[in-house]
């Protein structure tokens, strides 16, 4: 057990180390996201029950990303980056977590007390249902309350460099889902899996506790509540709190949007959103969560070189993952949704039109993920209305271009036919949910250009330096994709397309394929990121800080 906690708590530093360790972690959450997927759709189908439950997960999240994300992690980590003195970072904390359990108390018994009223304004078209969405999102109000308290103590873990505990934290999550769905759906039915989700919050939040308690963050003598810092903080972070509600909001529009198209387009949706969410997390977010400490503390040291120099690095090498995965995502998308979800009551017609929306989708996800890096840039560097405009913008956008392609798609039969002949949905009903996953890529492609053009007009030039990973990374892609695509038809005549075990075959087989095709070309460029990528391979992970050699171990700096 003490080698456990010594893996768990071990130090990790390094921007390549840190964000493969993230992305190896996220990988791994990815499969138990996947699997939970999976269970879902096999037990429900795209069906109303399913709508169900990802409704039910809207209002909480919106709650989560509007009051949780006024004491994030953008806000505290360039905070206690700054700050030198053990006690002084001890008391901020302790503030903080006596603020923030005051104000989502307060805000969720609001909440709780509306959410009848706020059912039946946004989802009028699931009120036969309306007291079961009503109880299982009242149970999924506890979930951003212990997702919130984990956001703060995960900062004291990113600033320590103890990334493996914040990695870990999402797979518990999970696990908590995959134990509701497996074990208290049979007795307590949709309720069941929203107590699943409570217990995975509690996990997500309970890991965090041990680390931050031996180093003094969290003990009843530091939880206290100065109103007028707690003020000072959380105003702030209202901007940065307006930004990341504004990509939230947009997504409960399309959300309720969905829940007007028919039955199954909420679950269409969110099941894609959840696919192209998981290359996301392991690229984009791993980086950026890895590059923000360090970004924040060059800053901090009027060090603005070594900060472009950390920007660009961490741009180039989600450009070199994120292009090629993103075209052998494209090509693989029925297989993918297929091996997913393509079990029990989730149908053919399912599948095809969630792949659709998952290929919509995924174009933009090398926009996404370099948005959450220039986001963190410009937070690391304490900017925070610049963000704030483009995201409000795009969210904006998002949900106009959707409603006017919706429009486009009822009244244009070439507009509509082009899309069901492009994506091979003819005949399949409800394929004007495709509109959704359109605007939502559209507009976040437009969210990186808007960001790079103003980085490099505040920072100075950066895209001189991501042109030939563009370019390797592109041609890369177009070879693997081409290798992947050929490779199908090979294997479809060896494998039967008919069971589970087929489809995965095919699939894993062509992707390899790809992979092996893609990997040639960026050695034959040579790829100076494929050669990073190499070196910290085979470089130590991580070291270890002597935290159990007696006493508790003192903070110190990254």
């Amino acid at each position: 057990m003490r080698r456990i906690f010594r893996f768990v708590e071990g130090e990790i530093r390094g921007l390549h180390e840190a964000a493969y360790l993230l992305g190896l972690f996220a990988l791994l959450s990815t499969f138990l996201a996947l699997f939970r997927d999976r269970l879902l759709a096999s037990t429900f189908g795209a069906s109303q029950t399913l709508d169900i439950y990802y409704a039910a997960f809207r209002i909480p999240d919106v709650i989560f990303v509007s009051v949780a994300s006024l004491v994030s992690v953008f806000i505290l980590v360039p905070l206690l980056t700054q700050t030198e003195r053990d006690s002084d970072r001890h008391a901020i904390i302790g503030n903080i977590i006596g603020g923030f359990s005051v104000l989502m108390l307060v805000s969720t018994t609001i909440i709780w007390l509306l959410l009848p009223r706020l059912v039946e304004l946004f989802f009028p078209t699931l009120l036969t249902q309306e007291q079961l969405l009503v109880s299982v999102s009242r149970i999924l109000l506890i979930q951003p309350i212990l997702l919130g308290l984990s956001g703060i103590l995960a900062s004291i873990t990113q600033v320590h460099g103890r990334y493996i505990i914040y990695a870990v934290a999402p797979l518990l999550y999970n696990l908590g889902i995959i134990f509701g769905i497996v074990f208290l759906y049979p007795l307590f039915g949709l309720q069941g899996i929203a107590y699943g989700v409570v217990i995975g919050a509690v996990l997500h939040f309970g890991i965090q506790v041990p680390f931050s308690v031996r180093m003094g963050y969290f003990a009843p003598r530091t939880i206290t509540l100065r109103l007028k810092e707690f003020m000072r903080i959380t105003a702030v972070s209202i901007p940065r709190t307006l930004s990341i509600t504004a990509n939230q909001i947009a997504l409960f529009i399309l959300v309720a949007m969905s829940a007007a198209l028919g039955v199954g387009a909420v679950s269409v949706f969110s099941l894609a959103f959840n696919l192209q969410s998981a290359p996301l997390s392991i690229i984009g977010a791993s980086y950026s969560v890895a590059a923000f400490p360090t970004l924040a503390r060059f800053l901090a040291r009027g060090e603005k070189l070594d900060f472009q120099n950390q920007m660009l690095t961490a741009a180039r090498h989600i450009i070199f993952w994120s292009i090629p995965l993103m075209v052998l995502i494209m090509v693989l998308r029925a297989y993918i949704v297929r091996v997913v979800l393509g079990s029990g009551a989730f149908d053919w017609s399912d599948t095809r039109l969630t792949a659709a929306a998952l290929a919509l989708f995924i174009i933009s996800l090398t926009a996404q993920a370099l948005s959450l890096l220039f986001v963190r840039g410009y937070y690391a560097a304490g900017e925070t209305v610049k963000p704030l405009a483009i995201n409000i913008f795009t969210a904006t956008g998002i949900v106009a271009g959707a409603y006017a392609l919706l429009k486009l798609f009822e009244y244009s039969a070439t507009w509509r036919f082009f899309i069901e002949d492009l994506f091979r949905v003819e005949g399949i009903p409800g394929t004007q949910v495709l509109m959704l996953p359109l605007s939502y890529a559209l507009f976040s492609i437009l969210n990186i250009v808007i960001f790079i053009a103003l980085f490099e007009r505040d920072f100075g030039s950066i895209t001189h330096g991501l042109r030939k990973a563009f370019f390797e990374s592109f041609s890369a892609a177009v070879v693997a994709g081409f290798a992947a695509h050929q490779s199908l038809r090979l294997f479809d005549d060896v494998f039967n397309i008919e069971l589970f075990t087929g489809v995965l075959a095919i699939g894993v087989c062509a992707g390899l394929v790809g992979i092996a095709a893609g990997v040639l070309v960026l050695y034959m460029l040579g790829s100076k990121e494929l050669h990073e990528v190499s070196v910290a391979v085979h470089h130590k992970f991580w070291r270890w800080r002597p935290i159990f050699s007696g006493g508790t171990e003192r903070g110190t700096d990254m």
